[in-house]
């Protein structure tokens, strides 16, 4: 017999022997029974594991105290009337809620004489600490041995298997409990309509046994779980038709309703129903501030939000952990974080969820760089990450786009072993997907344990991105697995398509049902329209049925401003009913490219009127025709519009349109003013002010700002060049341009079009370099258009005028 097997049974013998004076045979006959139940028991300890030992020495002191508090003949004697020792055995299992625990507590009831209805009451109880423990199949093997079974004993399995979404286990026992003549409860509703997968018909099914039983007449449990089957589904209108019917109400009926309500964006209902919560002077639960509290997602909720706060204080619930979480949750979505930070700091104790709730928030909001300053403070307060933790962080280093930080959050994730968790390994796929690191990106990708679609289109995207063809593989690879493709998957793919692709998986979008759908359709015209497919990308227009979504009219109507059709675009516009800030800037941008500059600036003022508040797009076109028309005055006040309204919009991206445009209306020291505060210098902004100084006749500041622009990294493209030949051009610099000229092939590897050599001509002819010109000329290896060799021709003439000059000069000197 094992060591530990000997001990056990001592301890147990000592202490029976100890606790009570019988014969030696009553002694003798319960240590008989007493080695079974060791027996039983020490079979779930590993005998080479010290750290069994506690769960030994447990085991021991439930028996030893049950044993100890109830007589031999107590325990298998007679179970007439209910044993309180017993009671207080299964109160101490139900408190420690410990699978080894409940083994031992199973493994004594299995030795009783089942010679009383009592058994039925431990069996269903020991199928309870097992459902609640996760042991389904041990709980059903349970219940299939119980020689005698009751409505508790049904219900039992009926609500384990309900809260697993098991609905077609826990449906089956339903029909057999009915067949077994036994009546439901309000507990058999309660739990099969709090089964997350039981679908709206049996819900009703179930819904006319109530009425018919009169179970919704006689207390609020079955009407209660009724409410969550139909919020859990979104049927709102019967939701509340059924809680009006309800004649009994509880508080938890009221908190549910509250909650519901809130969770499907009916705010003021919400708030309604809880006002008329508290008129009925009914105690307030945490579960009510909770509920309500679900219903804040809009900015302009802050303030009801507040006078929640406020009575959240009142109820003495601002320290209870789950009402703060909510309250932090509120003010994150209500646009709040520095009082959402607030709250977090004042909090005296702080579980996962508290953590969770300001990571996501920060990771989310302006400063994503915050969430890892926050992680790295969980440890302080002994918290352990879960996988939302560590989702929120990766994608807080997504945005900001620093891989090194990724890398350091991913070895976190191995240490934890979350790397196969779908959600964390979905995110990881993505950040490094948007970092431009696919081999990676894949690798996290295969060790996804259980993909789901996210996974899929995360890696889809980031070779998509890249118009890799591996992104269409992966999705034929996605359907042969049998995951079904979802909107993003298709537009993704769309993304990187050429044409033979395209019409196929347009054929893949038609069988699947997707070709209604907005956000495919959208791909569908764009990528037609980049494959050069212009004509098919425009029966998107005559083929639909029924009028075009704003979206989908905006980019029918890119496609009529890359082909020139400016008209076609704003008739287009005026079949838009409620058109948005991108109808009014692509309107806006056909006028600027068509030369209707009035017109422009009147649809500008039109689009004020009707509070579509202009973004960096409609400042830049505004900006580009004020260039053109080189009014410095109207430039000027465009400028001081974007500081008055919305300085935002004063990103790289216009700076570098008010440089150029400054330069071209002949303000070169504003242009210069502009590019001083450029933050984030980009290429565009070296060229716009090279191309500027060089125009106003700063040649050798234009040069000496192409060669700093060289010195800080950035690579000259063909633009550039462009730009500087120019400022040589008009500076007269002959040897310095044709020094830059032979660069940019041999240095930057530009190759030099139609424009480098018409300024590089111009350069030449103009100052006299004639046959440097022509032998220029002559090796170009395509024809030189008129440009050319009208700047050539114009160099003749001026050198033949020049020549004529000087021979008139010499004969009148002659004369003389």
């Amino acid at each position: 017999m094992p060591l530990k097997l000997v001990i056990f049974y001592l301890i147990i013998s000592i202490s029976l022997m100890a606790s009570c004076s019988h014969t030696l045979a009553e002694i003798s006959s319960c240590m008989r029974k007493t080695t079974s139940i060791a027996s039983a028991s020490i079979e779930l300890f590993n005998t080479h594991s010290l750290s069994s030992w506690p769960k030994l020495i447990f085991s021991v002191s439930i028996l030893s105290h049950s044993y100890h508090a109830v007589t031999p003949q107590s325990i298998y004697g007679e179970f007439n009337q209910p044993q309180p020792r017993l009671l207080q055995l299964l109160e101490a299992c139900s408190r420690v809620r410990s699978l080894d625990a409940t083994k031992c507590l199973h493994a004594l009831t299995i030795t009783m004489d089942y010679n009383s209805a009592q058994p039925i009451y431990l069996n269903n109880n020991i199928m309870s600490f097992y459902a609640s423990l996760g042991e389904l199949l041990v709980a059903r093997k349970v219940f299939k041995e119980m020689p005698q079974r009751n409505v508790v004993s049904y219900n039992t399995m009926i609500g384990a298997y309900s809260r697993d979404g098991n609905v077609r286990e826990a449906w089956e026992l339903f029909f057999e409990m009915r067949g077994c003549e036994f009546g439901p409860t309000q507990f058999t509703f309660g739990g099969l309509l709090s089964c997350t997968s039981l679908d709206l018909c049996r819900g009703y099914q179930l819904q006319a046994l109530i009425l018919k039983n009169g179970l919704f007449y006689a207390d609020a449990i079955s009407g209660t779980a009724l409410l969550g089957l139909l919020g859990r589904h979104g049927c709102v209108d019967e939701l509340l038709r059924v809680f009006d019917d309800m004649p009994r109400k509880s508080l938890v009926t009221w908190n549910s309703i509250i909650s519901l309500v809130g969770l499907h964006g009916f705010f003021e209902e919400s708030m309604f129903l809880f006002r008329e919560l508290m008129r009925g002077e009914a105690a307030l639960s945490e579960c009510s501030f909770m509920g309500v509290l679900s219903g804040f997602v809009w900015e302009r909720d802050l303030e009801v939000g507040e006078q929640i706060h406020g009575l959240v204080i009142k109820n003495g619930l601002d320290y209870q952990v789950p009402v703060a979480n909510s309250l932090i949750n509120m003010y994150v979505k209500c646009s709040s974080i520095f009082l959402a930070e607030k709250m977090f700091e004042g909090l005296p104790v702080r579980d996962v969820v508290s953590w969770n709730t300001i990571i996501g928030a920060l990771a989310k909001g302006e400063r994503p760089s915050n969430a890892l300053e926050l992680f790295l403070k969980m440890s302080e307060d002994e918290i352990f990450p879960n996988q939302t933790t560590f989702v929120s962080v990766v994608n807080s280093f997504t945005s900001l786009g620093i891989p090194l930080y990724g890398e350091f959050i991913h070895a976190k994730i191995i240490k934890n072993n979350f790397e196969s968790d779908v959600f964390v390994g979905s995110a990881l796929v993505n950040f490094y997907a948007k970092c431009d690191k696919l081999e990676d990106a894949h690798h996290c990708f295969d060790e996804i344990f259980v993909k789901n679609v996210v996974s899929w289109n995360a890696l889809i995207v980031g070779y998509s991105n890249k118009f890799s063809p591996i992104s269409v593989s992966l999705l034929q690879e996605m359907l042969r697995l049998g995951y079904h493709p979802d909107e993003f998957s298709f537009s993704a793919v769309l993304k990187s398509s050429l044409v033979l692709e395209l019409q196929q998986l347009h054929c893949l979008v038609i069988r699947m049902g997707y070709h209604q759908n907005e956000y495919v359709l959208n791909s569908l015209i764009t990528s037609y329209a980049r494959n050069g497919l212009l004509s098919d990308a425009l029966t998107f227009v005559t083929a639909s049925n029924t009028a075009l979504s704003v979206v989908s009219s905006n980019v029918i109507a890119g496609v009529y401003n890359r082909t020139g059709q400016y008209h076609k675009t704003q008739e287009l516009f005026t079949l838009l009913e409620e058109p948005d800030i991108v109808s009014w800037n692509i309107l806006i941008a056909a006028c600027a490219r068509n030369g209707d500059y009035q017109e422009l600036f009147e649809l500008f003022k039109h689009m004020q009127m009707a509070q579509i508040y202009p973004d960096n797009y409609t400042f830049v076109s505004l900006l580009s025709v004020c260039a053109k028309l080189c009014n410095l005055a109207l430039g000027g006040s465009i400028h001081g519009l974007i500081i008055k309204t919305n300085f935002k919009c004063c990103d790289t991206f216009v700076c570098n349109v008010l440089v150029d445009m400054y330069g071209k209306c002949g303000s070169v020291e504003s242009s210069v003013k502009i590019f001083s505060e450029i933050m984030d210098k980009n290429l565009i902004s070296w060229t716009a002010l090279i191309s500027a100084l060089g125009l106003h006749g700063y040649v050798h500041e234009a040069l000496k700002m192409f060669t700093e622009m060289e010195l800080l990294g950035f690579k000259p493209d063909g633009v550039a060049f462009i730009a500087a030949l120019s400022a040589c051009r008009h500076g007269g610099l002959v040897k310095e341009g044709m020094e830059l000229f032979g660069r940019m092939k041999r240095s930057c590897e530009v190759e030099p079009e139609m424009d480098h050599y018409h300024c590089v001509v111009d350069l030449l002819a103009r100052y006299g370099h004639l046959k440097e010109a022509e032998q220029l000329i002559g090796s170009m290896p395509f024809p030189p258009n008129a440009l050319i060799w009208r700047s050539f021709l114009e160099g003749c003439n001026r050198v033949r005028a020049v020549e004529d000059q000087a021979v008139e000069h010499v004969n009148l000197e002659l004369v003389q």
